[in-house]
């Protein structure tokens, strides 16, 4: 990559680069695309004003789900994955656009078919060649921004290793500066020397919170200094959950534990939710019906078992599912969880616990719109009280709908939780799933769901 390249991609940001390349690629493809479907490239007018409309809606809704920021260090798969959602969303709103504007007969499908596939392969090709250029220019040493580190030397050493550990961010260390808890005046006001000297052109201040007051007086001696400044707080001991910068009320906000499923993701999702609970929900219909004719046939009692449990930001809801134990009490305040062999169970509500039909109701729960069909599966409440005292960051599972299937699930922590051992492995990947939740995750749950099939060992 030659330098002027580099020193382009340091005047105008990928940020604005990318979707300029993502409104070309449209145009072109548009222009294109009229040339395939009606020999000329004189666009009528109502073509180019579809183009704008286009153009306008992939910018805006890839600015909306974060498309455009770390674009260059985020994984291929991930990169066009967003991408293709984006495009099947501009073709679903170009397609009813459209339809209720009563201009069908005046507009080419075909022309639109191709105008998105073209550019789609345009602007996902770019971007990958951009990825390649970038691995390139740096295993050569080019692109490398050089960074000198401010803070104590354990802080260091592991944002040093997170440096290595991500090459394809292209930064290299330029110098180190060892702070103590309290530095003396004579280590601050060297700072701004050695930095000048390292060349860096970032400054990161890696120190933790309880060195906080420091910040204020490193920045001070750097005052003079023209690198960018950063600092990185040391959060070792906390467990995060989607942490992130933000502005709130005018304020800069470091964001601890928040959701990623807000704003247009949680549309996104709860479309998703809508479309397949439908689906689902309308094939297991007559399997329901079946099932509840069977358990009327078998034992006494209800159909359906109901029983409230915590949804997303803590609200309760009630949950069903198919009964599958006998008609019993339990003491006031206290849920038995089923064990290998319970005497409670009858012979067909083993057979519906071990497939996970009995679970087939809460379909509804999704249509309702109180679950979802993928996320941390509820538990009863009497075990949120019990567990919250236990597993750390237990509560920040219902930052979101509790789901049919989860991550945890398809990973074989699913059933009865003996230990607090095993409550902390199904935590950690519910955790786990909130913090790195996409539309493709949901999709691959539930792929490997049904590929592993209802059945597993911890299921009875």
């Amino acid at each position: 990559m030659s330098k002027s390249s580099i020193a382009f991609s340091e005047r105008y940001p990928a940020k604005l680069v990318v979707p300029v390349v993502d409104a070309l690629a449209l145009v072109f493809a548009g222009v294109v695309a009229y040339w395939m479907r009606f020999g000329t490239v004189e666009l009528h007018e109502r073509y180019n004003l579809a183009i704008a409309i286009m153009v306008l809606l992939v910018i805006l809704l890839n600015i909306m789900q974060g498309a455009y920021t770390r674009w260059r260090i985020t994984r291929i798969s991930t990169l066009l994955g967003k991408l293709l959602l984006v495009w099947m969303v501009v073709a679903i709103l170009a397609a009813s656009i459209i339809y209720f504007a009563h201009a069908a007969d005046r507009y080419s499908r075909l022309w639109v078919g191709f105008t998105l596939l073209i550019s789609f392969a345009i602007s996902g090709g770019a971007r990958i060649l951009a990825q390649f250029l970038l691995r390139q220019a740096r295993r050569r040493g080019l692109a490398r921004r050089p960074v000198f580190m401010i803070g104590p030397g354990d802080q260091l050493i592991r944002v040093a290793r997170g440096m290595r550990a991500s090459p394809a961010e292209g930064y290299s260390i330029a110098g180190v500066a060892r702070l103590s808890h309290n530095p003396d005046t004579s280590t601050l006001q060297g700072l701004s020397q050695r930095i000048s000297r390292s060349g860096a052109r970032e400054v990161w201040i890696c120190v933790p919170l309880e060195m906080g007051n420091v910040v204020r007086s490193i920045l001070f001696a750097l005052r003079d200094l023209t690198a960018e400044i950063r600092f990185i707080p040391d959060f070792q001991d906390m467990r995060l959950l989607n942490h992130q910068m933000s502005e709130v009320a005018g304020r800069l906000s470091i964001d601890l534990s928040v959701t990623p499923i807000d704003g247009m993701a949680r549309i996104i999702k709860r479309l998703e939710d809508l479309v397949l609970g439908f689906i689902f929900f309308a094939i297991s219909l007559p399997v329901c019906i079946i099932i509840a004719v069977l358990l009327k046939m078998q034992s006494p009692g209800p159909v359906l078992f109901k029983q409230y449990r915590m949804g997303v930001n803590g609200k309760h809801f009630k949950v069903y599912k198919f009964r599958s134990m006998e008609i019993h009490d339990e003491k006031s305040g206290q849920v038995t969880q089923a064990t290998r062999g319970d005497p409670r169970i009858t012979p067909f509500g083993s057979f519906l616990r071990s497939t996970s039909l009995d679970e087939l109701p809460q379909f509804y729960n999704v249509l309702q719109g109180r679950m979802s069909i993928v996320g941390p599966r509820p538990h009863a409440l009497v075990h949120n009280d019990y567990y919250k005292e236990l597993v750390e960051s237990y509560m920040k599972r219902h930052k979101v709908k509790p789901g049919i299937t989860g991550w945890a699930q398809v990973n074989g922590f699913r059933g009865a939780t003996e230990t607090v051992e095993k409550m902390e492995k199904r935590v950690e990947h519910d955790l786990w799933y909130i913090d790195n939740w996409s539309i493709w995750l949901d999709l691959r749950i539930i792929a490997l769901t049904i590929i592993k099939g209802f059945r597993g060992p911890n299921a009875y």
